[in-house]
């Protein structure tokens, strides 16, 4: 599981990524001003800093140098500050990313998968899961179906994975809101099948379908 370091002084904001950090698999440490930053990015082993410019005690791109000089940790930087010369401060503090407030979860995601991309661009066959002619590839979030990809939410995507993951072993419904809505979920398991009828609607082909129904028990996804 990789790491992240959230320095974030608006606790509102802080937790929201913490949050959504968490259900994207993600281990979260969060400081709340420059210095504990400073001693937590120095201290620990982190996969990427999340941080923020406006900071207490030291602010997000002197807290970037020093960290620069110790580490070549991968950096993004937070801020409501759009002017291009905090751009280029920031990026010569030596800061990797730099992503203007307020901006889309989907968005900051994004930018953090392309660079453990940028880190780690080999990608084996093995580590992608494969059923017939679907294919994904988990370290690039991404799918592709008869060599077309798929454009998927998030939601579907973990449910689309899951199943692949357990490829003619039937999924009940509970393991599936357990899985991807989380344990203490209050869906209502309708919902599964409102999704597997996106995904299949996705996956349509003139061969047998990817997904089956078990009447009364759940879905599976088919060598």
């Amino acid at each position: 599981m990789k790491r992240i370091l959230l320095v974030e002084d608006e606790k509102s904001i802080a937790r929201f990524l913490e949050l959504e950090l968490r259900h994207e698999q993600f281990e979260v440490k969060v400081c709340y001003d420059g210095r504990e930053g400073l001693n937590a990015a120095l201290e620990g082993h982190f996969d990427c800093l999340l941080l923020d410019v406006m900071l207490p005690g030291l602010n997000g791109i002197e807290l970037c140098r020093r960290i620069r000089r110790e580490s070549d940790v991968p950096i993004i930087l937070l801020t409501a500050r759009d002017a291009v010369m905090d751009r280029v401060a920031g990026l010569d503090a030596g800061a990797d990313d730099y992503i203007v407030k307020p901006f889309a979860i989907e968005e900051l995601l994004a930018r953090i998968r392309t660079i453990f991309r940028r880190i780690h661009p080999a990608v084996q066959s093995d580590d992608k899961l494969t059923v017939r002619k679907l294919i994904i590839d988990p370290t690039a979030y991404e799918v592709y179906f008869e060599g077309k990809k798929l454009e998927l939410t998030r939601t579907e995507y973990d449910l689309l994975k899951l199943l692949v993951e357990h490829k003619n072993k039937v999924c009940t419904r509970e393991l599936i809101l357990e899985s991807v809505w989380g344990y203490d979920t209050e869906v209502e398991t309708n919902v599964v099948d409102v999704y597997i009828r996106h995904l299949r609607a996705k996956l349509m082909t003139e061969e047998p379908p990817y997904i089956e129904t078990v009447r009364g028990v759940g879905y599976v996804m088919r060598e």
